[in-house]
């Protein structure tokens, strides 16, 4: 199986702004990317449309935002905090038709305030209206599992998915792992949902790093893939403190298409 392997631009946070980032990618030929919108200036269209014209061959997978700045307000039940955030959403979503691409990674509402309360059917209800949104865009809301925000744990997603049908998931395996459950756990939950992977690697001493660095068990990764029927991104998705070089995550690139290549 034939999976698109590539990188998150987010693996460059403040060593590569996404204009040279992704001309970086063209040149060390990778097919695939996720573009990790980072501030206000970069939701703008016009900044898409400048990306798009430098990327040459890579293929933008997917977009993912800082959380913080409109995704929670989403779910405000102030009406006018609502309608800003909704502006911001359109003008990110109309960068990611811009950049081609086809998937939006989100995080939603973030669990930050102790007197946050989990309210799922209300969530469910918004995250449908959210969805449709996106959808008028060409872009599919995909729901990540994020150890701080509405998606912590296993069972979230599947109550998402009673009122948003369509609703896409990206599993990340550091955020699988920093909130306590398997990945496996969260793999089951999406199934045929899954739209987009994001990997990293951890070493012996419980240290975050690229994969081939570490003990991570990537080629069980690909093969419980393959048994979904999943063929889509599987994205390098590591903080940029991870390494030192940056051919060091070139060749963690390389090494992802050299292991995925041996599950068949």
């Amino acid at each position: 199986m034939k999976w698109k392997l590539g990188i998150s631009t987010a693996s460059l946070f403040l060593r590569a702004n996404n204009e040279d980032a992704l001309p970086l990618f063209r040149a060390w030929n990778i097919p695939y990317a996720e573009v990790f919108l980072t501030s206000f200036s970069e939701y703008n269209p016009r900044f898409a449309s400048a990306l798009a014209a430098a990327k040459g061959d890579v293929k933008v997978h997917s977009v993912h935002v800082l959380n913080t700045q409109f995704e929670p307000q989403l779910y405000a039940e102030h009406p006018r905090v609502r309608t800003d955030a909704y502006d911001w959403l359109k003008k990110a979503m109309a960068s990611a038709r811009n950049l081609g691409a086809r998937n939006y990674t989100f995080h939603g509402i973030a669990r930050i305030k102790r007197t946050f309360r989990e309210n799922l059917p209300r969530a469910a209800e918004e995250t449908e209206k959210i969805y449709e949104t996106c959808r008028e865009y060409g872009v599919r809301l995909c729901y990540e599992n994020v150890e701080w925000a509405l998606y912590n744990r296993p069972g979230v997603f599947t109550e998402l998915k009673k009122r948003c049908a369509g609703l896409g998931g990206v599993l990340d395996i550091k955020q699988a792992r920093i909130s306590g459950y398997d990945w496996r756990e969260y793999l089951a939950e999406m199934g045929e949902d899954l739209a987009t992977v994001h990997v990293s690697d951890i070493d012996a001493a419980g240290k975050m790093c690229l994969p081939g660095k570490g003990v991570f068990p990537f080629r069980e990764l690909f093969s419980r893939l393959r048994d979904v029927g999943f063929c889509g991104a599987v994205l390098i998705e590591n903080y940029s403190r991870d390494y030192r070089d940056l051919e060091e995550l070139r060749a963690s690139y390389d090494w992802l298409c050299e292991v995925s290549a041996q599950v068949r």
